[in-house]
């Protein structure tokens, strides 16, 4: 599968779409239209290790339902992607087995690499 979960609305997942230059056979989805699914959620979970490390604390969410002052668990972590878009790490970029999360400078350097 090769597939950019990003969102439309931000510049930064957009530098990136036009840095990797996906072809025509990467799937673009926008999480604000179609959120991820559950069971891709869980795969990703398996390929990264948790879904803390899929999830966005930087989202505004985050801190305005309080739960930055919570001890959330990993269930907590899946409900809360799979009910608002905005807390999943963007761009999340899949190329067949491998995962690039976020925006990280070396992140997004692997994941052009890997579509090259």
């Amino acid at each position: 599968m090769k597939k950019i979960y990003y969102l439309s609305s931000c510049d930064t997942c957009k530098k990136i779409i036009k840095e990797i230059n996906p072809s025509n056979d990467v799937e673009l989805q926008d999480i604000k239209i179609q959120n991820i699914d559950g069971d891709t959620l869980d795969w990703l979970k398996n390929k990264v290790g948790s879904y803390e490390a899929l999830f966005s604390k930087r989202a505004i969410k985050f801190r305005s339902l309080g739960l930055n002052e919570m001890n959330l668990t990993e269930e907590d972590y899946r409900k809360y992607i799979l009910e608002e878009y905005t807390f999943l790490k963007r761009p999340f970029i899949i190329n067949g087995e491998e995962v690039f999360i976020g925006n990280a400078k070396k992140e997004v350097e692997r994941a052009v690499k890997s579509f090259r």
